[in-house]
């Protein structure tokens, strides 16, 4: 019976569970209507797109509006309330854009009641009232990228971006992580990974040694399973792997090709030399056989730069006799002189 009343008052709360979105515009500056839109792709948090709309209510004459219902989720998702110039009416806008809109982002679920500022455009300088601590991490990230977007102005420098690259990269990741809502941390990878975005690039380095991606993944999963914003981005980051990967892939691919090519060119420099070397010692060899005992005997003296009168003395025969047998050498290896002859032997 007991569980019964429970389940039947959990019934009752939910049901009666209400959200109260409700602030003032410049009714001299916009139009009277004013929108409420779901985002469940991150990836379109800037621009109008009309099926993200799901509430429309008119400002009064003080600009006071409010959005009440309960057909919200009963987790946090993220919504924007935006108002135009740019259509009258039920038409719709073209090509999802409008320069002449403002609107708030921020964070919420079926129960909240959330009050927003006078002129929400300039929702930074105000206080919004919500007991979800998470309506305003939007909002306080907002200050974060106007503080980064200083810095990297100050000197438009290649160093001084890389540097910054590796500064704000870390602060961001580790202020949504400290915000402990991870729908604010997918805020902030939509900023840092677009590919439109200058730190793409960076996006993919960091993507490669940092575990923070795969821990977001986690958060998501433990947060928010089974939502478009966790299938997403579970999508994107294996994508952005396989980009990663084929990548690095390629690049191992192209030093493993260079290596091998150089090892082939040392082992056939080695094969091609020491076949010549094969080559010049059985030239050498058959050149000595061409000659008498005695004519290699003048061969090896000659190449110690004996003198003919050394070789004769060595040999005791005489001079003439030395040069007889030299020009014997000279006509059978056809050759011209001794420096020939050292040539063809020593090498």
């Amino acid at each position: 019976m007991r569980l019964l009343l429970l389940a039947t008052l959990f019934f009752i709360l939910n049901a009666n569970a209400q959200y109260h979105f409700s602030g003032s515009i410049d009714s001299d500056t916009w139009q009277n209507s004013v929108y409420l839109s779901l985002i469940e792709d991150y990836r379109k948090i800037d621009g109008i797109y009309t099926e993200q709309i799901i509430a429309k209510v008119t400002a009064d004459s003080t600009g006071y509006f409010e959005f009440s219902d309960n057909q919200l989720e009963l987790k946090n998702r993220i919504y924007k309330i935006h108002v135009d110039n740019c259509f009258k009416g039920d038409k719709n806008h073209f090509n999802e854009h409008c320069n002449n809109s403002k609107a708030i982002l921020f964070i919420a679920k079926n129960t909240d009641t959330i009050s927003f500022p006078f002129a929400f455009d300039s929702e930074m300088f105000c206080e919004i009232k919500s007991k979800n601590k998470s309506t305003t991490s939007l909002i306080d990230i907002d200050i974060l990228k106007d503080d980064m977007a200083f810095d990297y102005a100050s000197f438009r420098s290649e160093a001084n971006r890389k540097l910054n690259n590796r500064k704000w990269f870390k602060k961001l990741q580790e202020y949504g992580k400290n915000l402990n809502e991870p729908l604010a941390e997918i805020y902030i990878y939509d900023f840092l990974t677009h590919k439109s975005a200058p730190f793409y690039s960076y996006y993919l380095e960091d993507l490669s040694t940092n575990l923070y991606y795969d821990e977001l993944l986690q958060r998501l999963q433990k947060t928010y399973p089974n939502t478009n914003y966790t299938k997403q981005y579970k999508t994107e980051l294996a994508a952005d792997k396989f980009t990663l990967n084929t990548h690095n892939t390629s690049s191992i691919n192209w030093s493993k090709f260079v290596g091998i090519l150089l090892v082939i060119s040392v082992l056939l420099n080695i094969w091609f030399l020491y076949q010549n070397k094969k080559k010049k010692s059985k030239e050498t060899l058959t050149a000595k056989e061409q000659l008498t005992k005695q004519e290699q005997k003048i061969v090896d003296l000659l190449l110690n730069n004996k003198t003919n009168k050394e070789i004769a003395q060595e040999l005791f025969v005489s001079v003439s006799t030395v040069k007889t047998h030299l020009n014997n050498i000279y006509k059978k290896l056809n050759i011209q002189s001794r420096t020939d002859i050292k040539e063809l032997f020593n090498n």
